[in-house]
């Protein structure tokens, strides 16, 4: 979640002005918003979301301290292989995120059959990564999500049309868990160099090696 703040300054001698604050990381808005009031000089403020929802200051700060115990911060990568030959596919995500004060690392990985190109295999990545997200509780936040498919890319940024029916298919399976857990993702493009821990997990899979790990940072 980003977070924005509308604010009204007012000098010494009563001259005021509103400003708009670009959207921030909750914790920072939290932090500016305690320390400005203190100031005396700012009569007005408003939290708004990328939803233009207000927010209330007590409302931020428990939201903060639920954030605390609950996953955040969270960092994904993916990647799915595919064997033309075979029809299968690998499935591989590393998941990066902060819980309780601590930062952690989970790589999993699964085998799919019955895909028909290495597209579809991306995307039935992704929606595996999200569906690990679920199972952690991940929720109610902003997330990046970091592949090198250029098509997954730009089509879930809405860039991009999608034609194929198969990747409709999972596209919108994906929006539909996105919407479920109230999350906003951030898709990035990145390349296989720095996706490489992703890929090999898709290659494993692939070759019926599972790997299921979570490890502290």
């Amino acid at each position: 979640m980003k977070l924005r703040m509308k604010m009204t300054y007012r000098t010494p001698k009563g001259t005021e002005a509103e400003f708009l604050s670009d959207y921030l990381p909750p914790g920072t808005v939290l932090l500016l918003m305690e320390d400005m009031q203190q100031s005396g000089r700012i009569p007005q403020i408003e939290i708004l979301d990328q939803y233009e929802t207000e927010w209330s200051i007590k409302e931020l700060r428990n939201y903060m301290k639920e954030l605390v115990t609950e996953p955040h911060n969270v960092r994904v990568y993916v990647d799915g292989g595919f064997d033309k030959g075979t029809g299968k596919g690998g499935l591989g995500c590393v998941i990066h995120y902060e819980q309780d004060q601590k930062e952690y690392r989970l790589r999993r990985n699964q085998e799919m059959e019955q895909l028909i190109s290495n597209n579809e295999a991306e995307y039935a990545a992704l929606h595996f990564a999200i569906g690990v997200l679920s199972e952690l509780g991940v929720k109610e936040q902003e997330i990046e999500v970091f592949t090198d498919s250029r098509t997954v890319v730009n089509q879930m940024s809405d860039e991009w049309p999608v034609y194929e029916k198969e990747l409709k298919y999972w596209a919108d399976k994906v929006d539909d868990l996105v919407k479920e857990a109230g999350l906003t993702v951030q898709y990035d493009h990145v390349d296989r160099k720095k996706n490489k821990e992703a890929d090999q997990l898709a290659s494993q899979a692939l070759k019926s090696i599972q790997i299921d790990s979570t490890i502290q940072k």
